[in-house]
């Protein structure tokens, strides 16, 4: 960071006159902007809309996901003045990137929420850029993936990070749950189990619903250069969503989660997988679950922050590989 830039550039968030560009200005102080983005509703030649869900109204233990996105958001600032490390380009330079804020819903009418979602996705969908999602419970990713198939076709691959797989039944398409909705999206086509891998689960599920798994152990045992090239394999160039929950992680590296497991991923682990996973077919993204509310420390607001910055660029090297960079 320049000492002349930090000492009077201010609230580049608002201020920055483009969206590309690193933020050299005070980390601790200033509106906290994902990656200290420009703040805007106007869409215009965006490459990828950073938008935040603050709902938790379909967990099934610690509710506190709703403060994840401004948890993620003021982590983000320690990054935000550096190229992101271990790639061979910088996304705030290379690509327009904006902080589309959070999405507006009536917490009192949950019955709504879904189409709501599914509108706030379509809208940017439709403006031509890409959404990377800052949760928010897990539920989130189902109106998502609504909102993508419906606008590139369906069925996408699914790629999960996580300790769940979130596939246990219940064929009321109108219930809110943060671990039924992948199921959901199985029974309505959205999603292709047999292209779909789910990374990092280490909890029982009766029915993985055809779901390619690979569970915490095996990524252990394999190392994650390995799981890397089996989940390309499985995958192989189908359109995908990512969806990455936070408490694939260890709870020794992201304890600030509703429903933390033991025996999971480590942080080094996740990103080199994400990094060695440049070249799938990334159509969109999101990181869910944090909950600030349990952990002091900040931590897993960090991992969550690195974990949006890491799919930022996973998408970013796609676009320029295909030359619309």
């Amino acid at each position: 960071m320049s000492l002349e830039d930090a000492k009077n550039h201010e609230d580049m968030a608002i201020t920055r006159d483009s969206h590309r560009g690193l933020s050299n200005e005070l980390t601790f102080a200033g509106a906290p902007s994902f990656l200290r983005r420009k703040y805007t509703k106007d869409l215009t030649d965006v490459d990828v809309a950073v938008t935040g869900i603050c709902f938790d109204q379909s967990v099934t233990n610690r509710p506190g996901t709703r403060f994840g996105p401004r948890a993620i958001r003021e982590a983000s600032s320690l990054q935000a003045p550096d190229k992101p490390y271990g790639w061979d380009f910088d996304p705030m330079n290379d690509m327009n990137v904006a902080d589309y804020g959070d999405m507006a819903f009536d917490y009192g009418k949950i019955q709504d929420f879904p189409a709501t979602l599914q509108t706030h996705i379509a809208k940017i969908l439709d403006a031509g850029s890409a959404s990377l999602v800052l949760g928010g419970d897990h539920y989130i990713s189902f109106p998502i993936l609504k909102a993508y198939a419906e606008k590139f076709g369906k069925p996408l691959a699914l790629l999960q990070f996580d300790a769940h797989g979130d596939t246990w039944k219940d064929d009321d398409m109108e219930r809110i749950d943060h671990g039924t909705m992948f199921y959901k999206a199985i029974k309505l086509g959205l999603i292709d189990p047999k292209r779909s891998v789910q990374v990092g689960i280490r909890t029982d599920n009766p029915d993985p619903m055809g779901m390619n798994i690979i569970d915490a152990p095996e990524v252990h045992r394999i190392g994650p250069e390995a799981t890397v090239a089996k989940i390309k394999e499985i995958m192989g160039d189908h359109p995908t969503y990512l969806t990455f929950d936070i408490d694939a992680l260890d709870p020794a590296y992201a304890p600030g989660t509703g429903t933390p497991v033991w025996g999971g991923l480590t942080s080094a682990q996740a990103a080199t997988m994400l990094r060695g996973l440049r070249g799938i077919n990334l159509l969109g993204m999101d990181v869910v679950e944090v909950n600030p509310s349990y952990d002091t420390t900040g931590a897993t607001a960090v991992a969550g922050a690195h974990v949006a910055t890491e799919l930022l660029c996973l998408y970013g090297w796609g676009k320029r590989a295909r030359g619309e960079l």
